[in-house]
C-alpha cells in the first residue's frame, strides 16, 4: 500500500485544507469591516463567498455526502448574483432601474 492510496493521509489535507479555508475567511472578515473603500469591501466578500463553496466542497468530501456538493453550487449562483447586484450598486447607484 502506497502513502498515495492511504485514505488517512486524505482525511489530514481534507482537514488541513479546512483550516486553511477557515483562516482565509477570517482574513477576508478583518478587510470587509477595515476595508479603504467599498471596492475592496466588496471584493472581500466575493472572497469569503468563494471560501464558503470550497468548505462547502471540503465537507462534502470529509463526510461522503454528495448534499454538500449541491449546496455549495447554489451558494456559488447565490454569492455570483450578490456580488453583481453589489457592483452594480456601487457603480450606478441603484441595482433595478
Amino acid at each position: 500500500m502506497t502513502a498515495s492510496s492511504d485514505p488517512a493521509v486524505l482525511l489530514v489535507a481534507i482537514d488541513a485544507a479546512l483550516v486553511v479555508v477557515g483562516a482565509l475567511c477570517v482574513l477576508c472578515s478583518y478587510r470587509v469591516i477595515r476595508g479603504p473603500t467599498v471596492a475592496d469591501r466588496v471584493v472581500a466578500l466575493d472572497a469569503i463567498a468563494t471560501n464558503v463553496v470550497a468548505i462547502a466542497v471540503l465537507f462534502a468530501l470529509r463526510t461522503d455526502r454528495g448534499l454538500f456538493v449541491t449546496i455549495s453550487l447554489v451558494l456559488a449562483i447565490i454569492g455570483f448574483i450578490a456580488t453583481v447586484a453589489v457592483a452594480k450598486f456601487v457603480d450606478r447607484g441603484e441595482v433595478i432601474q
